[in-house]
């Protein structure tokens, strides 16, 4: 059977309160009483219970977090920081992949809550009534990451989605473009739906481009969504010069789609992305994209729901909003009209 801590305590000689007091790393023991218990720990190989000692400090140093889709090049980038993070500060995370299913999301919250885990991160906008009172019902500190739910009460660490794409789009402006076309997300998303819909739509209209509904389509942030939509997109009698993607995924799907038509990025069409992931740099020509900074937001996330789960956070419904900033690469250029 496996060793108890009475039985470190009779090895070292001393009582089961002083191990305990080790294990939780109290100062108040001595070097030598300490010494010995170390090496009764070793010399049994006994491992401290991780669920017992959670109980006895009301802490289980795990953070729940909701991905929406673990696949996505920005969501397996930004877990990364927060893992990283988060493991620095000697937290363990339990990740839940959701996959866009809201039932699964109230069952993982409910385990969350089973599991006592110190907080909770979400990165994910959509859900139902019944999640969002369970999340207000749980007395366990959470926050939104790279997105913002329209309730204002949840605190959430973002960019301005609406200031990144309509400067993105500005920067196809700019090149000369004005037959734009936009490969938009789920517009049940607040933050990467509607306000990067409305960050594009708003710049065209403010240089007086007409917003052109043949152009338009609406995907899932996914590569094969990119690149079908850019397909139905290609076939109308007249093309547009420029194309702006929300995500990057959607934007190198875009560009296969360009490519499979027979034409070429840029010097048919121009391409943007949205997110500034890996695989900006990984795709030839490489992908011009509006960056958010995902290492900075996975860091910020971790440090924020940490001061929030020590009680340090003063006011912790005030969201943190990052910059975003354009990362021109080799998939746009200037519009030459030839006709």
């Amino acid at each position: 059977m496996a060793p108890k801590i009475k039985d470190v305590a009779k090895q070292a000689g001393v009582s089961v309160t002083t191990v305990s007091r080790v294990l939780n790393g109290e100062k108040y023991v001595k070097d030598d009483l300490k010494a010995r218990v170390k090496r009764a720990i070793d010399e049994l190989g006994y491992t401290p219970s991780h669920i017992a000692r959670s109980l006895v400090l009301k802490k289980t140093n795990l953070i729940g977090v909701i991905v929406p889709d673990i696949t996505s090049s920005f969501y397996s980038t930004i877990l990364s920081t927060i893992e990283r993070t988060a493991s620095l500060n000697d937290y363990n995370l339990m990740v839940c992949n959701i996959l866009e299913d809201t039932d699964k999301e109230l069952k993982y919250l409910q385990i969350f809550k089973q599991m006592r885990v110190d907080g909770i991160i979400i990165m994910h906008e959509k859900f139902s009534e019944e999640i969002r009172e369970l999340i207000q019902s749980l007395d366990i500190p959470f926050l939104f990451s790279s997105v913002k739910p329209a309730d204002q009460q949840f605190v959430s660490v973002i960019i301005d989605d609406y200031a990144a794409a309509y400067d993105a789009t500005r920067h196809l402006i700019g090149l000369g473009h004005s037959r734009i076309g936009f490969i938009g997300g789920d517009m049940r998303d607040v933050t990467s739906g509607q306000n990067r819909y409305l960050g594009y739509s708003n710049a065209l209209s403010d240089c007086g481009i007409k917003v052109e509904d043949d152009y338009i389509r609406f995907g899932d942030y996914k590569t094969q969504s990119g690149y079908d939509l850019m397909k139905e997109i290609l076939a109308n009698e007249t093309r547009p010069t420029a194309v702006f993607a929300v995500s990057d995924d959607m934007a190198v799907g875009a560009m296969n789609g360009i490519h499979d038509c027979g034409l070429k990025v840029p010097d048919d069409l121009s391409v943007i992305g949205f997110d500034g992931s890996q695989l900006t740099e990984q795709v030839r020509p490489r992908l011009s994209s509006m960056e958010q900074p995902i290492l900075e937001m996975g860091k910020v996330t971790v440090d924020k729901l940490l001061r929030m789960i020590a009680g340090n956070e003063e006011e912790p419904l005030n969201d943190v909003i990052l910059k975003h900033k354009l990362v021109v690469r080799d998939s746009c250029k200037a519009y030459r009209d030839h006709s």
